[in-house]
């Protein structure tokens, strides 16, 4: 079943999302529609010779999907199409993760179980390899991620707070690993409150803004793998 829902998805939302149904899709709420109504029936179709009764999970699939789609129809993120593209189709994907563990075909707790003891065969490395990451490596991927979904440009490096959003990175890190995540708003507000006047009316400010989203989205993901082991 879990290989059958990912090729519905596969089918309905590529091979058989033609051209002219892409364009369609992409200028009117009638071909958003469409669009959905085939991948509703290609995950129907997909379920049968393993649980026609698991219908439910599969309305649930394609009314999601058809949110998901709608909402890029009436809402035009500022973003390039590839970054567009990778939200769209995380988005489906993590649909599809959550409605066959709903359904009961993907036992989650397992998966999660299975990670962590093979995190804490090496939690030492781990520990090494997540706090490095937070430094150098992650302040790279900020500025190109922020860059990149902002104004579609490489990076500008010459960023006098690389330092100090290294050092905020390492904090936050830290405080979500010994679950105290209040702390976590703590660390960003006094650079935001002392910077954030001198480039609010900025064209740089939408980078700013998503440079310190990223810096934490980041620094929350590693320090959550670190809670989790």
């Amino acid at each position: 079943m879990i290989i059958a829902m990912f090729l519905a998805h596969l089918i309905g939302d590529y091979i058989l999302q033609w051209n002219s149904l892409a364009a369609w899709k992409s200028r009117a709420l009638s071909g958003v529609i469409v669009h959905c109504l085939i991948v509703f029936v290609i995950t129907w179709l997909c379920i049968l010779p393993f649980n026609p009764g698991w219908w439910p999970w599969v309305v649930t699939i394609g009314i999601v999907h058809f949110l998901i789609d709608a909402v890029q129809l009436r809402v035009k993120l500022p973003i390039p199409e590839l970054a567009r593209f990778t939200l769209d189709q995380v988005a489906h994907f993590f649909v599809i993760t959550l409605a066959l563990v709903g359904g009961g075909y993907l036992d989650l707790a397992a998966l999660i179980q299975t990670g962590r003891h093979l995190l804490q065969s090496d939690l030492l490395l781990i520990y090494l390899l997540g706090y490095a990451f937070v430094t150098m490596p992650a302040w790279v991927l900020v500025k190109f991620t922020a860059y990149g979904l902002v104004q579609g440009v490489a990076p500008q490096f010459g960023d006098s707070s690389k330092y100090l959003g290294i050092l905020e990175r390492l904090l936050m890190t830290t405080f979500v690993a010994v679950g105290q995540y209040l702390l976590v708003p703590l660390v960003i507000l006094p650079r935001l409150l002392m910077e954030w006047p001198q480039v609010a009316d900025d064209e740089i400010a939408p980078v700013y803004l998503a440079e310190l989203l990223v810096s934490i989205i980041l620094a929350v993901s590693v320090g959550l793998l670190f809670h989790l082991v």
